[in-house]
């Protein structure tokens, strides 16, 4: 009897640690991903870096996040995309006609892991000057077609994965690689076998198809509106042309080896305009439109 009394007790002060655990994981959740309101602002998504949140407010408002002018749609529509290194404490102000509301966003800072990769040819991790002026042009391009401005709000389809495997390179990573450091990682590694399909996460128009990059190899442009943006890399083929009109689940390429890789995988990076966001962060934590 008395044991049994013993593993009643002892069950009781599991439950209790259980019930605390939960409690801290939902209160902290409920803090990570809280929404902000006011009678003419609401934002949506995780206060936290290399994420992304979706604003809504009156048509005819102006938003300013730490002095950028953030566009809003007729509708009210905006985005905010933080960076990987964004500071704590930022401002937002909104204008409507003569009102003036400031708000104090925190974001909340992240640790990122550091990445070893060995066996990269060697001119993929310091190439020469013809291969940086190539680099160069390639990158002017990439960043052309990342800021193609269209006005429409294609992301409210909502966001799922491009294609099944293994995430092998987080966002936000300190790469070395062969030995030497280079610039973090801004987007997430995915492994797939060779050939396999990838899919528009999201609908959208083709902003421009890549048959070959020195970084990225055969590569696509997505673009989700409002400045929202997303690349597909080291692709085998590709299924797509500029200009299509994609839904979600559409195909869209297949998995390859193109590029600086040391196998087959997807690199899937997300992006408003030029500043890089956590794919994972955009999947987790986005609104039901």
């Amino acid at each position: 009897m008395m044991e049994l009394l013993k593993q009643l007790q002892k069950k009781k002060k599991t439950t209790k640690v259980i019930f605390l655990i939960l409690f801290i994981f939902f209160n902290c959740t409920a803090f990570l991903y809280a929404k902000v309101f006011s009678s003419i602002l609401n934002i949506e998504g995780a206060f936290i870096q290399g994420s992304i949140l979706f604003g809504k407010t009156k048509p005819n408002s102006k938003i300013f996040f730490n002095d950028k002018k953030i566009f809003v749609n007729n509708e009210g529509d905006f985005l905010l995309g933080i960076s990987r290194d964004e500071k704590k404490e930022n401002l937002l102000i909104l204008e409507i006609g003569n009102k003036v509301e400031k708000y104090n966003i925190n974001i909340i800072p992240r640790k990122y892991k550091i990445q070893k990769i060995d066996g990269l040819p060697k001119n993929k991790v310091t190439p020469n000057q013809k291969e940086l002026k190539r680099i160069k042009k390639e990158s002017k391009l990439i960043n052309k077609y990342k800021n193609i401005f269209l006005d429409k709000t294609l992301y409210k389809s909502g966001f799922v994965w491009p294609v099944e495997g293994k995430i092998t390179g987080e966002y936000g990573s300190q790469r070395i690689l062969n030995g030497q450091p280079r610039r973090p990682h801004f987007g997430t590694d995915i492994v797939a076998s060779l050939g396999s399909k990838i899919i528009a996460p999201s609908d959208a128009i083709v902003a421009f198809t890549f048959e070959d990059t020195f970084f990225n190899g055969k590569m696509i442009i997505l673009n989700h509106g409002l400045g929202l943006n997303s690349i597909y890399s080291h692709l085998n083929k590709i299924y797509v042309r500029e200009g299509d009109k994609l839904k979600q689940g559409d195909l869209l390429a297949e998995v390859g080896s193109t590029g600086r890789v040391t196998g087959p995988h997807l690199h899937w990076g997300i992006s408003i305009f030029n500043t890089a966001i956590d794919p994972e962060k955009l999947i987790q934590n986005q609104p039901k439109f």
